[in-house]
């Protein structure tokens, strides 16, 4: 499995969360969502898991991770902690890193827009973590309830966080580039005047109308 090309990702990241998610990649659970407005990140993921109350695998995999990475974070118990903030995004930013995925709280969300990091989370939270306890850095994690894996690639933005297997990557590239071209074929067909209806091929009779 090679890494994905800088062209793949400017394709996923055009095409968006939504369009990917219904063509191969595994959208994750609504709850890990942008943590301001404008946020997106496509990346390949380096999966983090970290104990119950602890953040020291997210400390090692800020900095030690590649340039370009996205950190796809599974909290194994009491998410509501603040993970990560503004100290952290200051370490991955000088090191390349270019977004962060979590299954748990972040904290100082004002100075991550401030600094346009890209941070999909479930909540935020106050207290912070500890850095003492065990964990992984590249090891597969499971976040927002989908298997992420080394090489798997990362497309989030507002409608949310989908995951591309990177054995997958070519066929849902393709798959999502053949939608885009279907799609833009619908916007024409309807600003002409033709209903979802036609296009569709929907039946209108189980809808009562007034």
């Amino acid at each position: 499995m090679t890494s994905p090309t800088p062209d793949q990702l400017a394709t996923l990241a055009r095409l968006g969360a939504a369009t990917v998610g219904e063509l191969g990649g595994r959208a994750m659970r609504a709850r890990v969502r942008a943590m301001w407005p404008g946020a997106a990140v496509v990346g390949e993921a380096v999966p983090v898991r970290c104990s119950p109350g602890d953040n020291l695998a997210i400390h090692v995999a800020a900095a030690t991770s590649p340039a370009g990475c996205v950190l796809v974070v599974e909290i194994a118990g009491q998410p509501e902690l603040g993970h990560w903030g503004e100290v952290l995004t200051t370490q991955a930013q000088a090191r390349g890193i270019a977004g962060l995925v979590i299954d748990g709280g972040v904290r100082d969300v004002a100075a991550l827009e401030r600094l346009g990091f890209p941070v999909f989370a479930t909540m935020l939270a106050l207290r912070g973590a500890a850095k003492v306890a065990e964990g992984s850095v590249g090891e597969p994690a499971t976040v927002g309830d989908v298997l992420v894996e080394a090489g798997d690639v990362v497309v989030a933005d507002a409608d949310g966080v989908t995951v591309v297997p990177g054995t997958e990557l070519a066929a849902v590239v393709a798959a999502a580039e053949a939608r885009e071209a279907k799609e833009q074929a619908m916007f024409e067909a309807l600003r002409a005047g033709a209903t979802t209806l036609d296009l569709l091929d929907l039946d209108p009779s189980p809808i009562t109308r007034a």
